[in-house]
């Protein structure tokens, strides 16, 4: 079944194209009409004076993307999520099915260099000649699509599991509490410590000893209290 760009894509391509009822020449002077239709995609062909329906402008958008969906379909050999496609069709239907084919991007993404893809669209942001904001931006926003949802390393540590018990008449359960805390907050402290692997074993502890009497400075507080509430004060 053949592939279609999604939600997303479809209205990053109708954002960055506009629709326009009546036909105009583009920056290039090219006739257009709808949402970026011109000859080049196929009928119907484009002249000055002529006027489409709403309804007429997304039925030529749909039926030029299915063009503009396959090239890419037939082009890009690697894996591809629901939003990268999208944005490439994006950019396909911008720049034309031969410069897709033959441009760097496609044959760094072909190599399997994913990461490369939003750079190498940030170059495609010239017509005529001259860069244009309004093409930087749309390719811009084509990263941003290629990007979205992507899975993004994180230096998050999961907290320890924290031991928690209520006092019982001789504040034992307290004191329990805060040394289980006490333990846990050492763990923790190792395990931010990790990613700096180079640092010089004194630090290292310095660290370590200064994250445990902190907690251990709060703790002393709540065993007061909890000993306090049992009448052991």
């Amino acid at each position: 079944m053949p592939r279609s760009v999604n939600e997303a894509g479809l209205a990053l391509i109708k954002q960055w194209e506009g629709r326009r009822l009546t036909a105009y020449k583009d920056t290039v002077g090219v006739w257009t009409i709808g949402y970026g239709h011109t000859d080049a995609a196929g009928p119907p062909a484009v002249k000055r004076g002529q006027k489409i329906s709403e309804a007429q402008a997304e039925t030529m958008l749909r039926t030029d993307l299915a063009q503009y969906e396959a090239a890419v379909a037939a082009a890009v050999t690697v894996t591809l999520t629901d939003n990268q496609f999208a944005a490439l069709v994006s950019f396909c239907f911008n720049v034309g099915p031969g410069n897709f084919r033959g441009s760097t991007l496609l044959k760094k993404l072909n190599a399997g260099d994913h990461a490369a893809v939003p750079g190498e669209l940030a170059k495609w942001n010239r017509a005529g000649g001259k860069v244009l904001p309004g093409l930087a931006n749309r390719r811009a926003a084509e990263a941003g699509l290629w990007a979205k949802g992507e899975f993004v390393v994180s230096n998050y540590v999961e907290p320890a599991a924290r031991v928690t018990a209520t006092a019982g008449p001789d504040g034992k359960g307290a004191l329990a509490a805060a040394l289980g805390t006490l333990g846990a907050a050492a763990a923790e402290a190792a395990q931010q410590l990790s990613p700096f692997a180079e640092a010089s074993e004194v630090a290292k502890h310095a660290f370590i000893a200064l994250t445990v009497l902190g907690v251990g400075v709060a703790l002393y507080g709540v065993l007061r209290r909890a000993r306090e509430e049992a009448g052991l004060a």
